[in-house]
């Protein structure tokens, strides 16, 4: 029983936030006659309106909204980029939260480019070790020639989960500093359906965290070659 709780609290701890992300963007996604605009075009609006001329706005795949720097565009997802509903406008804008870190070359900004490749690179590298770890155990024939590549691997792979989360303080800018200040003061949404609003923009914030946390499947799948070393 003690392991059944455990499993269960431990897939809530993994999948919860990622579960609770997915449902406040579905809860929210129904088109509405009020909203005059779909996402990608509030996305330009405000792009327009801020004076970022150099930033495209395109489609990408279903749950892909994102800023990319490199190609400078914002992705949104098809329901998002055609949609009219609050899901479409605060994901829009949170992305253009983003756009406007970037235009400005906001310190904050530099997580993400700093720390996002440093996060895949571990994870990376730390699941490549762990799928080596058997082989090397074998051609060392030693307990520690899978032991050690195998701790290795798991930690590396779990600090590169954890790198994720440093780029909560740029998530949470895009949205509460720049997106939710452009909604709430101008004509895009009512003040009925801020609290919904808040809510789509915390759950975009949250996005990278929740992935981080998916992430940690990969790594406990090996726990059980590990504790019987």
């Amino acid at each position: 029983m003690i392991i059944i709780i455990g499993a269960i609290g431990l897939f809530a701890l993994i999948f919860g936030p990622q579960l609770w992300i997915r449902w406040v963007f579905f809860r929210y996604k129904a088109d509405r006659q009020d909203i005059p605009g779909t996402g990608a075009e509030l996305a330009r609006h405000l792009l327009q309106r801020f004076e970022i001329s150099d930033v495209i706005v395109e489609e990408t795949k279903p749950f892909g909204d994102h800023f990319d720097s490199s190609q400078a565009a914002i992705r949104l997802s098809p329901d998002n980029y055609h949609g009219r509903s609050l899901t479409a406008v605060a994901v829009a804008a949170h992305e253009v939260g983003h756009a406007i870190q970037w235009h400005r070359n906001e310190q904050i900004f530099q997580l993400r480019s700093r720390y996002i490749p440093m996060a895949m690179k571990l994870q990376r590298a730390g699941l490549a070790l762990l799928s080596l770890s058997p082989i090397i155990g074998v051609l060392t024939r030693h307990p520690a020639g899978l032991g050690a590549p195998l701790v290795g691997g798991i930690l590396m792979a779990v600090c590169g989960a954890a790198t994720y989360l440093i780029v909560l303080p740029e998530e949470w800018d895009a949205s509460f500093n720049k997106a939710l200040p452009v909604l709430s003061d101008g004509d895009y949404v009512s003040d009925e359906q801020l609290p919904a609003v808040k809510r789509i923009l915390q759950a975009a914030a949250l996005t990278y965290a929740a992935a981080a946390l998916a992430s940690v499947l990969q790594i406990w799948r090996w726990l059980p070659l590990l504790l019987r070393r």
